[in-house]
């Protein structure tokens, strides 16, 4: 009987893009497919999400950091800004456990929060690269 010959080929690995700051599957499907509404939600999620870190910088009492937190986290996860809900998470969880937070921590957030913010510039004024 004969054997068949199994040759492997080695195809280079093309570089992976970056996964996006908000995944647009997970949006899509909160909006039915509806890219208008796509984009309204985008617009009124960046208001949101300026508002609450803005708050968040200002915050010193456990209530008000504890509130603006869960706000990001929450917006973000509405949206699929997974990295801004992952990180307010981690934030929200380490005060509910006692532990001060870092000036360096909320600065982490801060660049995630930009990134999210800068995306949606870009989807919201029609630029390709996104």
């Amino acid at each position: 009987m004969a054997q068949r010959a199994v040759v492997e080929v080695a195809f280079p690995q093309s570089p992976k893009k970056p996964a996006r700051p908000v995944d647009l599957v997970h949006l899509a499907k909160q909006c039915l497919g509806d890219e208008n509404l796509e984009l309204e939600v985008l617009r009124l999620f960046d208001t949101t999400l300026s508002t609450y870190f803005g708050r968040l910088k200002l915050a010193t009492a456990y209530d008000d950091l504890a509130i603006n937190l869960h706000s990001i986290k929450g917006a973000s996860a509405g949206v699929g800004a997974w990295s801004v809900s992952d990180l307010a998470g981690r934030l929200e969880k380490d005060l509910k456990a006692g532990r001060p937070l870092r000036s360096e921590q909320i600065e982490d957030l801060g660049m995630a929060v930009e990134e999210v913010r800068g995306f949606i510039a870009q989807m919201l004024a029609g630029s390709p690269d996104v």
